[in-house]
């Protein structure tokens, strides 16, 4: 009997796969690739294009009840967040780094308080310089907080920015996709989601894949 694995995909844009005009973004990819590896998951995307991970946290906790109340699946959340937060509105930032460091504790906690995995992926580059480096510097406060929790993390800030060689705006496609990165971890560092659910080795995605990623997340 195939495991009932359900995993929820909560952030921005960026998750969602705006810009990607095959409609799949990094997310679809690696879902197809847990299937096409052996490892069928129900997916639910809960991506919302201009979120902070204030805007987040506000909707998790009915969002993630109303779709884990399944006793015989097994659970896990992953936590696509940040890159909104790094936006200037009205002279200020929309979100404090500390305040989404804060933010990002908080949602790990309320998820493992369920019972469920958590796995986190870091802000991506949007296009704009100066945008750009906040969120590499948040990214890294990320990646703190997942190895003192003892989370695995996937960066998408540094990678992404080098394949676009320093250009103003991020390509539509590109061969380090999000996707890619995942799915390159070994099962235990990556997709173990607190070891609650695994990806096979074997799955892979396309090189040439496009992603969803865009200017404005």
């Amino acid at each position: 009997m195939t495991p009932d694995r359900r995993i929820l995909f909560f952030g921005d844009s960026f998750v969602a796969g705006v810009g990607d005009p095959t409609g799949l973004g990094w997310v679809g990819r690696v879902v197809a690739a847990s299937h096409g590896g052996g490892r069928p998951i129900t997916a639910y995307n809960l991506g919302v294009r201009g979120d902070t991970s204030a805007d987040v946290a506000a909707r998790f906790a009915v969002e993630m009840d109303a779709r884990t109340r399944a006793e015989t699946a097994t659970h896990g959340v992953v936590l696509g967040v940040g890159a909104n937060d790094m936006t200037v509105t009205d002279n200020r930032l929309r979100v404090a780094p500390g305040l989404a460091v804060g933010t990002l504790n908080r949602l790990i906690d309320r998820t493992r308080a369920r019972g469920h995995g958590v796995l986190i992926v870091g802000p991506p580059p949007v296009g704009d310089e100066a945008q750009d480096e906040r969120i590499g510097e948040l990214s890294s406060q990320f990646a703190h907080v997942a190895t003192h929790r003892g989370i695995a993390f996937v960066e998408t800030a540094k990678p992404l920015w080098r394949t676009r060689g320093g250009a103003a705006r991020p390509p539509r496609t590109t061969a380090r996709t999000p996707a890619r990165l995942a799915m390159r971890r070994s099962p235990r560092s990556f997709w173990t989601l607190d070891g609650r659910i695994g990806w096979p080795g074997s799955a892979k995605v396309h090189k040439d894949d496009p992603v969803g990623v865009c200017s404005s997340p």
